[in-house]
């Protein structure tokens, strides 16, 4: 089983995020489940959102505590929670900055083997779809670093959620995050 925690604020579609993931996961025959914690319910306050994807039915019913991956969708989060908190040894972790890994490494508290991603994809939602909601790009980045979804299965996964026009622009951004990550 692999699992997956959103980190971001609220607005920034991180609850979304995980519910597309889950979705695309389901479009490439796998099993998946998607769900939100709320702690203060407000635009700008931290979010997690949770996914699991695995090859069998998924028991479980828990919120993560040590995750395969972790998608950080605002990086002045990790000046206010420990985003890489519980990471699995060989874990990764995607953040949205225009920063390099190397310059983020230092900020997180991670075990060497960790792999460290980075995009910025605040840069590519203004670009594609004019306002700085970044779930969409992320998961282009995540599909691109953990090939545990195919970009197929996510650009479904959008056409079904989003109306056709909405889902064209964020398709888009998707497929600009791909080709974007850097480790």
């Amino acid at each position: 089983m692999r699992e997956i925690r959103f980190h971001g604020r609220g607005g920034q579609g991180a609850v979304t995020a995980a519910e597309l993931l889950a979705v695309a996961a389901f479009y490439d025959g796998k099993y998946s489940q998607a769900f939100p914690f709320f702690g203060v319910e407000r635009r700008g306050a931290p979010v997690t959102a949770f996914a699991r994807i695995d090859d069998k039915f998924i028991r479980i019913r828990s919120q993560i505590y040590e995750p395969d991956y972790i998608i950080v969708q605002d990086a002045s989060l990790l000046d206010a929670v420990n985003v890489s908190e519980g990471l699995k040894q060989n874990g990764e972790i995607i953040i949205n900055t225009e920063k390099t890994a190397a310059e983020i490494r230092p900020k997180l508290k991670l075990k060497k083997e960790a792999k460290v991603y980075t995009v910025n994809a605040t840069k590519v939602a203004l670009d594609v779809l004019g306002v700085p909601i970044v779930n969409t790009a992320m998961l282009g980045a995540l599909a691109c670093a953990t090939k545990e979804v195919t970009l197929d299965s996510i650009k479904k996964a959008i056409e079904k959620r989003f109306p056709e026009k909405l889902a064209v622009k964020n398709i888009k951004a998707v497929e600009e995050a791909y080709r974007q990550m850097k480790e």
